[in-house]
């Protein structure tokens, strides 16, 4: 004898009315497709049904972590092992201007100095 569950599942792989009904029913309670749609339509299905990004918390608290960069590229081109061109361009402007006689004075050290004499 056969359970209900299994008369169940037989009544909808038939092809009749109702058991199209059923199945269509079936499938919006369970949050499927209801009518068999074209894998173009099914792309959005699988689009719509996945996380929205900004709940992702992968994606919300990603930062890259530049200060610590930052000072490993220091530490690097201390050694020798790392060649920071742009750094190494204004290493060589000061150096020319200070050959110059034109070395930049800060306004805040002038307005200190002038407050101690």
């Amino acid at each position: 004898m056969a359970t209900n569950f299994v008369k169940y599942s037989q009544l909808i792989n038939n092809s009749t009315k109702y058991a199209q009904r059923m199945k269509r029913l079936s499938n919006r309670i369970f949050g499927e497709v209801a009518i068999p749609t074209n894998p173009k339509s099914m792309k959005v299905v699988k689009i719509f049904a996945e996380r929205p990004l900004h709940t992702n918390e992968e994606i919300i608290h990603y930062y890259p972590r530049h200060v610590e960069t930052h000072a490993l590229m220091l530490k690097l081109r201390e050694y020798g092992l790392f060649r920071d061109e742009h750094q190494d361009f204004k290493e060589e402007m000061k150096r020319l201007r200070e050959l110059r006689g034109k070395v930049k004075v800060w306004k805040r050290r002038l307005n200190q100095e002038q407050k101690e004499s």
